[in-house]
């Protein structure tokens, strides 16, 4: 029997008299089924798009059916998932008139590529033609893309912590394996991206503004962005967070990180921001501005020095997976300005 420390780190066994499986090195498998069921439906409803013809929501996952697991052989982990699901939209147009329609997704599964993905969305058989139709079947189809590229992300990375154990040097046998479905590179949660080189060449930016309502007070709304649990949470992944001027923090794996340059309690947060595949030391500049209203909060998000490429990319981050998940999460939701 080998000793802790010595021989093939694939067989350690502590001198343990029930050595059996150590590090999961034989096959394990852990049932994704429930969890998964879970996460599409956190993530797909609350979707909106808008446009000058009105705007859509995503209501309700009507139908969640198939199956996800993990399974590790000897080091490697292999995903399986399979799901056919239906959800449900509303929209209003600019006038007030209401409409209802259906989404459906019929081969959600590791043998497809994300870009691959049947997304069709349709109108309630007692609806008349409406321009919201278009709305939902281009970019409402896209933000279920997306959010469903994040489904196969959590899956990856929150859902497989434990499924490959630390050898005697504390370093696993093996990282998760690549799966075959693309995760859209817009995601925030995404793995895919590394640090880019600094080119030398000056970067053309840009800058905008977020406005959205949330209902809680303006020191609550303040904590969440720099309570380390709290941020954990709402973006469903292991982050770090020095809540102090000057203290840095990282997020979703290291994808997002920064540092903390101004906190006015209950009032402001400005930090140096950046996704880790920005050129190299790039950061843009977000301030946070909190401000109270009768049971209610209004934060105002200006971005500066964001690079042109990245606008709409930084945009649909700080829509989907700050703003609606904190309202999502914390139940703090309103409808998005």
């Amino acid at each position: 029997m080998a000793k802790w420390g010595e021989g093939d780190p694939r067989w350690i066994v502590e001198e343990r008299a029930d050595a059996t499986n150590v590090n999961n090195w034989h096959w394990t498998e852990r049932n994704a089924t429930n969890w998964s069921s879970e996460k599409l439906k956190e993530l797909l409803v609350g979707i909106q798009v808008e446009n000058e013809h009105g705007s859509c929501e995503v209501t309700e996952v009507s139908t969640v059916e198939g199956e996800a697991s993990i399974s590790n052989r000897k080091g490697k982990l292999i995903f399986f998932y399979e799901w056919n699901l239906k959800a449900k939209w509303k929209g209003i147009t600019k006038t007030g008139t209401k409409f209802k329609g259906h989404i459906e997704i019929p081969n959600l599964s590791d043998e497809n590529d994300m870009d691959d993905l049947d997304i069709s969305a349709t109108l309630s058989k007692d609806q008349p033609d409406t321009e919201l139709l278009a709305l939902m079947r281009k970019e409402g189809a896209e933000r279920v893309r997306t959010a469903l590229g994040s489904y196969v992300s959590f899956l990856k990375t929150e859902f497989t912590q434990g499924m490959i154990l630390p050898t005697a040097n504390g370093i696993t046998t093996q990282q998760p394996s690549q799966f075959k479905a693309k995760v859209d590179k817009t995601l925030i949660g995404s793995n895919c991206s590394k640090p880019s080189a600094n080119t030398g060449v000056k970067i053309p930016t840009c800058k905008f503004r977020i406005r959205d309502i949330f209902t809680t007070s303006p020191g609550e709304l303040y904590r969440v962005f720099l309570n380390q649990e709290m941020v954990q949470a709402f973006t469903h992944a292991p982050a770090v967070v020095e809540p102090e001027k000057g203290g840095k923090f990282h997020m979703i794996g290291g994808n997002v990180l920064g540092e903390f340059q101004e906190l006015v309690p209950q009032q402001k947060i400005i930090m140096k921001w950046r996704y880790n595949s920005w050129p190299s030391e790039h950061y843009a500049t977000i301030t946070l501005t909190f401000s109270g209203r009768e049971g209610e909060t209004e934060l105002n998000i200006e971005c500066r020095s964001v690079p042109k490429s990245e606008e709409e990319r930084t945009k649909e981050g700080w829509h989907r997976y700050y703003l609606q998940g904190i309202k999502q999460t914390f139940g703090y939701g309103t409808r998005l300005y």
